[in-house]
């Protein structure tokens, strides 16, 4: 089937000359190679500043494919993460903007670069019982970002999410620390409310925390007895 569809644009050619066989291969490819890099650009945007984010995609990723040298790529490449982030497609976003960070580390662009890969896992923080992976990889990433660029605007945006992330991991060891305690296991339980207090101070679990602790070393003393 294939050999036939060959052939058929090969006659077409012949008879027709390039411009209809191009228009036939568009056609059968879903491209339109006749788009410029600057109108591909256009329409991306335009696209992502109404919100259609699957087209703008589509058209970023036409222009990063077919006009990989233009002065245009670049914008393609941040803006395809940025519209995968607003799709909350946060694992696509973040390799995304890993590789527009490997491939551009000094464009001006990168503390915005880092900063959107900490709201990625930043956005994904859940409750206290749950994998804390997004706290923790937000803390790391946000706190990259105050090292590298500490006087960027971006790093004085992630400063304000640190607190969030601290209290969810401070949160996760208190909540493990009272299930070993229910569970009479004392010394793991204070292990975990230790932790809390020497890693996670002031963000909200002090007071609670130590009252576990009295009880786990009242307990502890108890069964030593």
């Amino acid at each position: 089937m294939k050999r036939l569809i060959v052939v058929g644009i090969t006659i077409l050619f012949l008879g027709s000359g390039c411009s209809a066989l191009k228009k036939t291969w568009n056609a059968i490819t879903g491209k339109d190679e006749t788009k410029p890099a600057q109108q591909l650009a256009w329409d991306g945007m335009d696209a992502f500043e109404d919100g259609d984010y699957k087209d703008a995609i589509e058209n970023f990723q036409q222009l990063r494919d077919w006009y990989p040298f233009s002065k245009y790529a670049i914008l393609a490449e941040l803006k395809i993460a940025d519209a995968h982030y607003q799709l909350e497609q946060y694992e696509e976003a973040i390799f995304a903007y890993e590789e527009f960070e490997k491939l551009h580390p000094r464009n001006e662009a990168i503390p915005n670069v880092i900063y959107q890969i900490g709201r990625c896992y930043y956005d994904q923080i859940d409750t206290i019982d749950r994998d804390q992976t997004p706290a923790r990889k937000a803390l790391e990433t946000f706190q990259r970002l105050s090292k590298q660029f500490p006087n960027d605007q971006y790093a004085r945006s992630a400063a304000e999410h640190i607190p969030k992330c601290l209290k969810s991991l401070a949160g996760n060891d208190y909540y493990i620390g009272i299930f070993y305690y229910k569970s009479k296991h004392y010394k793991a339980a204070l292990q975990r409310f230790m932790s809390v207090l020497s890693n996670y101070p002031d963000v909200g679990y002090h007071q609670e925390t130590l009252e576990y602790i009295a009880k786990c070393e009242a307990s502890l003393s108890e069964n030593e007895e």
